[in-house]
């Protein structure tokens, strides 16, 4: 069978389709029946208070949650298929957590190539070659040879986004990527994170940066109880959200004193 994801899709396939997706943690019903599809090239925001099923969706897309029913496709693979080979259907996806997995005893360029020569087989000269490119791109070239510890949070969030870049994904998830970072560091992350859209990477982002989303998105989701409450552009979504759920959620999130907080986000 061809193993390449080119060959595998339709020319007018999503990067990821997602159809009728249940998922339960015992009697809790996490996720009711979402569908959800993200072309090539598009950024899709997905919003919603804590609980609402997003980490979760995002976790299913590739299998980290087994879903308990629906289907999920990423570049024409089935990773709901039981005979998914999803190794190697995630060599193609990026994922940046909210906590940044940092191997602490590696620097910061080999966290980088471990991976690259681990599961790509890259030799150690091009996973190092690759791995600076890839700090230079977040620009931490600086630390190469610098562990975890020694890093902010904003930079060790940056060296995972690197880390995941040097594994050529074909796309990237983004799971609240700012959400353990002082708001003096969060900026350097979101511009690194613009920089890859404005090059067309295709990106599942969940977050509760409203300015980043209606800035980068080309597409806002907002899910609440498991289910997509409304989606579309950034502009009308959270400008001029048509559902209650959404306008009661903005208020409360824009304005700290509703929330009956001095400052920052709610919790992911």
């Amino acid at each position: 069978m061809e193993n390449s994801p080119d060959a595998r899709r339709a020319p007018d396939a999503p990067a990821i389709e997602v159809r009728g997706l249940h998922k339960s943690f015992g009697a809790l019903e996490v996720l009711s029946g979402i569908d959800l599809s993200v072309a090539y090239g598009e950024v899709v925001c997905v919003i919603g208070p804590s609980g609402s099923g997003k980490s979760t969706l995002l976790r299913c897309v590739n299998l980290l949650e087994a879903p308990t029913s629906g289907t999920v496709r990423v570049a024409g693979d089935e990773v709901t298929d039981p005979d998914v080979d999803i190794d190697r259907v995630r060599r193609g996806i990026g994922m940046v957590f909210q906590s940044f997995n940092l191997f602490p005893h590696l620097t910061a360029l080999e966290n980088l190539t471990l991976p690259q020569r681990r599961v790509l087989g890259r030799d150690k000269a091009e996973a190092a070659r690759i791995g600076r490119e890839r700090l230079a791109r977040v620009g931490l070239t600086d630390k190469e040879a610098v562990y975890p510890a020694k890093l902010s949070g904003g930079q060790q969030q940056r060296v995972a986004i690197a880390r995941a870049l040097a594994m050529d994904p074909r796309l990237m998830l983004f799971d609240e990527p700012t959400s353990a970072l002082d708001p003096e560091l969060v900026g350097d992350v979101l511009a690194v994170m613009r920089s890859l859209a404005d090059e067309g990477m295709t990106m599942l982002v969940v977050t509760h940066e409203m300015g980043f989303a209606r800035e980068v998105a080309d597409r806002v989701v907002f899910m609440d109880g498991g289910v997509v409450v409304e989606q579309g552009p950034p502009d009308r979504v959270i400008g001029s959200p048509a559902h209650a759920r959404t306008r009661s959620f903005l208020a409360r999130l824009l304005d700290p004193a509703a929330r009956g907080v001095r400052s920052g986000p709610p919790a992911a």
